[in-house]
């Protein structure tokens, strides 16, 4: 009479095929997740570099919509204006640094207002009133990047105490 035995199991055949299927569903998910962790870093350096720049350009624009009077004769690259507390200041990037600062002309301190900035003008819209010019508005142009990442924001504002 012959035994039959139930084989249970698997085999070592089996055994090695499931395990290189779950091996390279394994390396699909790592993967995944290393671009998933990648994106959110990049993501999250332009955003807080465009958030400093915001905030730098909501600085600029509520001085000078309270200021008492602008240069006309600043480069493109600054913009100095006496402010409604009467204080000298100036807004002057720097290409060779990428850098936006604020200097108090008075006693020529500079402070880092926002960093990995490619490229910024202030463009300043003058008139000729009682043979003066003024400046009557100035339209902010900034670049900023973060990695091979570049936005571009604008703002304007207008010189209230000249406008009649």
């Amino acid at each position: 009479m012959k035994k039959t035995r139930n084989k249970t199991g698997f085999t070592i055949a089996e055994l090695l095929i499931a395990l290189a299927i779950s091996g390279i569903l394994l390396a699909a998910v790592a993967v995944a997740i290393n671009g998933s962790v990648i994106n959110y870093e990049q993501n999250e350096d332009i955003f807080k570099t465009i958030n400093s720049a915001r905030q730098a350009l909501f600085r600029i624009t509520t001085q000078l919509r309270t200021a008492n009077a602008a240069d006309p004769n600043s480069p493109s690259n600054q913009c100095t204006f006496i402010t409604a507390d009467g204080e000298n200041i100036t807004y002057d990037f720097r290409a060779a640094n990428k850098k936006l600062y604020l200097i108090t002309n008075s006693d020529g301190q500079e402070y880092l207002l926002c960093d990995n900035v490619t490229a910024m003008t202030f463009t300043k819209n003058v008139v000729t009133e009682d043979s003066l010019i003024k400046v009557k508005s100035v339209q902010i142009n900034m670049t900023v990047a973060s990695g091979n990442v570049q936005k571009t924001i604008s703002s304007a504002a207008v010189i209230r105490r000249n406008l009649k």
